[in-house]
């Protein structure tokens, strides 16, 4: 290893594999050495700057660890988070996320995750949201309640059915919590579209 690189690995495994771009300008490192750095794969860009040391351990949901250390403000929302909660067979090809209407976009355009980010008014941003402890590392994510609700609130843009399946699902689990789905229903304002399924599939 090169020797002039070892305050830098050491920098990151302290961290946790991650680093900002003043981090390692901060352990001498030039703006061509970090290019070079991501260029031969050795740092993995997650948003800009802000980066991750390749061979960092991965574990199940790392990249959704990835994106909500990289981003306080981002939430694993829609899609993403109906398969990460198992109401879908559904598997989305990008990473779907809420943020809050005033955060740009920017933040994720350059990034090494395949990300794609939604914008919720702040109503709809801030309900629901929960806070888990993984393997991987913390995640911030709307509940099964509110994920369903939201899926419904976007089901022409993922298609009505995926979010028909995840209602499905989840009423059938022991768990399913028919009040507060309503309430988010309501928060979502799709009660009036969702209600009629929910007695449909609850008769059945």
């Amino acid at each position: 290893m090169n020797q002039t690189l070892l305050p830098f690995i050491k920098f990151m495994q302290a961290h946790n594999g991650y680093a900002r771009t003043k981090d390692l300008r901060s352990l001498g490192l030039q703006s061509r050495q970090i290019r070079a750095l991501i260029e031969d794969k050795t740092l993995l860009k997650v948003r800009h700057g802000y980066y991750k040391l390749a061979g960092t351990p991965m574990y199940e949901h790392s990249q959704l660890v990835d994106i909500c250390t990289a981003k306080s403000q981002a939430v694993i929302a829609l899609a993403s988070a109906l398969e990460f909660h198992g109401l879908t067979t559904y598997s989305p090809s990008e990473i779907t996320i809420a943020l809050p209407h005033n955060y740009s976009y920017g933040t994720f355009k350059k990034s090494d995750l395949p990300v794609k980010v939604y914008y919720f008014p702040k109503s709809y941003y801030e309900a629901g949201i929960e806070t888990l402890k993984l393997k991987a590392g913390t995640i911030r994510i709307y509940g099964k309640e509110k994920t369903i609700c939201d899926m419904f609130r976007y089901r022409k843009t993922f298609g009505e059915d995926i979010a028909l399946e995840g209602l499905k699902n989840y009423l059938s689990a022991r768990k399913a919590n028919i009040q507060l789905l309503q309430k988010y229903a309501q928060t979502c304002d799709v009660n009036t579209i969702i209600n009629p399924y929910i007695k449909a599939m609850v008769a059945r």
